[in-house]
Formats: structure tokens, C-alpha cells, sequence
């Protein structure tokens, strides 16, 4: 069952990156890989809010298919790092060297900056009063 769980958690991740990444590239076009780079971010501030709080000292209790279904299922389908390397490797190839290092600068400090940063929300939630 547990399998069953992160399979549907991911699935519901990969349609949700499709959606922003089309989004993104509507937006802001697609030179420079907005789209994953945006995914890739807001999936770290997820992972990192929801694994405090619903780790061991954590506000929300959850059953561990839960935890899995959200953090390897849909955090695992929305994240994109196969896709980053990819656009990544393509931006070198294809010469753009300054926007290739822009991207891999681009998505490790802020993809850790989101995941501080959702560690930092659910600790704030966890330690808050009430709910």
C-alpha cells in the first residue's frame, strides 16, 4: 500500500510541475528555465515546512504513508533535478555559459534558502500556541 501511496503522491507532483513550468514559460519565456528553477524552490520550502512539522517534535502527528505520499510522492514528482541538470547540460552545449552557471547558482542557494526557510515556517508553526 505504501508504494500505492507514493505512486499517486507523485503523480499529483508531476502534474503540478507540468502546470507551473507552463506557467512559468508562458510568463517569463524560455530561455532561461524559470519554470524549474521557480519548481524546484517552492519544492524545497515544501519538503523542508512539511518534514518539521510532522517530524518526531512536530505540531502534526501523521501516519508514515502520509509523510511518504507528500515528501517522496509529491515532493518527489514536483521537484525537478533530472530536468535541471538536463536544461543545464544543454546550456553549456549550447554555449550560454553565463546562464548555465546563473541556473546552477541560481537553484542551489535558493532551493537551500527555500528548504531553510520551510524548516524555519514549520518550526515558527510548531512552536506556536494553540491550533
Amino acid at each position: 500500500m505504501t508504494y500505492l501511496w507514493i505512486a499517486l503522491g507523485g503523480a499529483l507532483g508531476s502534474v503540478a510541475r507540468y502546470a507551473c513550468s507552463s506557467a512559468a514559460a508562458h510568463a517569463f519565456g524560455e530561455t532561461f528555465p524559470w519554470g524549474t528553477l521557480i519548481v524546484n524552490v517552492a519544492g524545497s520550502f515544501v519538503i523542508g515546512a512539511f518534514a518539521t512539522l510532522t517530524g518526531p517534535d512536530g505540531r502534526w502527528l501523521m501516519a508514515p504513508d502520509a509523510r511518504l505520499f507528500v515528501t517522496i510522492g509529491i515532493c518527489g514528482g514536483y521537484t525537478t533535478f533530472s530536468s535541471f541538470s538536463l536544461q543545464t547540460l544543454n546550456l553549456i552545449r549550447a554555449g550560454e555559459f553565463t546562464a548555465a552557471f546563473g541556473n546552477i547558482a541560481g537553484s542551489l542557494v535558493l532551493c537551500l534558502a527555500g528548504v531553510w526557510l520551510g524548516y524555519v515556517t514549520g518550526a515558527l508553526i510548531n512552536q506556536a500556541k494553540g491550533g
